[in-house]
């Protein structure tokens, strides 16, 4: 069980470098950003978060997310984190930074954070989304949050290998094998292990540079949205490597076109070889559903 450390240590190391640790919630449309992390000359949510709190307290804090998505990837509840030293109360913080961002970023709570958290180091579970659409005409208005995919479907296919991910595997099937994007894992791992070394809280629940992680609900649903109905995938996980989610999907829906079976999968997933796998599914239908943390839903851990 994870466990929080004494909160009067905490505080009193707050209080003692005059900073006061904050956590934001956002929602974003990734359409039109180069992803979350900071680029030079690309417009990125990070950098957007980073350039607001400048204008509104005069401070440069680098904030620091609960996972770095790519670009075009949508966010319903991405969390953020960073020190301030401006006494400035969480309901004006949260006014100045919608008034500051552009329309496509929206900060859905702001409040003050125990020393100890961080808002990737802290992170025992996330839940992503990917939605298809699968038929027809698909809206304008729906388009760019959606893959457009008129092949027909077998559901239960779908479900059938959906149900294969769950529990703890070696997903190196699922990673991305680009060189770039090998070298940007391995410079995450890096990050990620001297994060935790100068990390105080609660044990981190994934080795940095591993590839095994725990799956603990993976599902495909019709679902309504916009007056469409759409596919669905839904995955909850204790972590999750680059491009892992889009190669998830872009197996399964070969899956469910009838291009593999669902024992295929499973050999997929024991191959622990990219090459085995599908393609990777575009970025678009991407979202970030939610982060949790330890002392939020600890009952819905197992």
């Amino acid at each position: 069980m994870m466990r929080r450390p004494h909160a009067s240590g905490s505080m009193t190391e707050q209080s003692q470098s005059g900073l006061q640790n904050w956590r934001l919630t956002l929602a974003y449309d990734g359409t039109d950003f180069r992803g979350w992390q900071v680029q030079p000359r690309e417009a990125t949510v990070q950098g957007e978060l980073q350039s607001a709190l400048g204008r509104i307290v005069g401070e440069n804090p680098l904030p620091q997310g609960s996972g770095r998505t790519d670009a075009g990837v949508h966010a319903l509840a991405q969390v953020a984190s960073f020190p301030l030293k401006a006494p400035i109360p969480p309901e004006n913080l949260l006014t100045a930074l919608n008034r500051n961002l552009p329309p496509s970023i929206r900060v859905t709570e702001a409040r003050h954070a125990p020393a100890w958290f961080h808002a990737r180091h802290s992170a025992v579970a996330k839940t992503y989304e990917y939605r298809v659409f699968n038929g027809g005409i698909c809206p304008p208005f729906l388009a760019r949050y959606v893959l457009q995919w008129n092949l027909a479907m077998d559901l239960e296919a779908l479900e059938d290998s959906a149900r294969i991910f769950q529990g703890q595997h070696d997903f190196q099937s699922f990673a991305a094998s680009d060189p770039d994007l090998a070298h940007r894992d391995q410079a995450i791992a890096s990050d990620c292990l001297q994060g935790v070394r100068a990390y105080r809280g609660p044990a981190p629940v994934i080795t940095p540079g591993s590839t095994i992680r725990t799956i603990y609900s993976s599902r495909w649903e019709r679902r309504q949205i916009e007056a469409s109905e759409i596919l669905v995938y839904t995955v909850r996980g204790n972590g999750f490597l680059h491009h892992m989610v889009r190669n998830l999907v872009g197996t399964m829906l070969d899956a469910g076109r009838g291009y593999l079976r669902a024992e295929a999968v499973a050999e997929i997933l024991d191959a622990r070889r990219r090459s085995a796998a599908g393609p990777t599914a575009p970025a678009r239908g991407l979202f970030l559903q939610s982060v949790e943390y330890p002392e939020e839903n600890l009952q819905n851990m197992g």
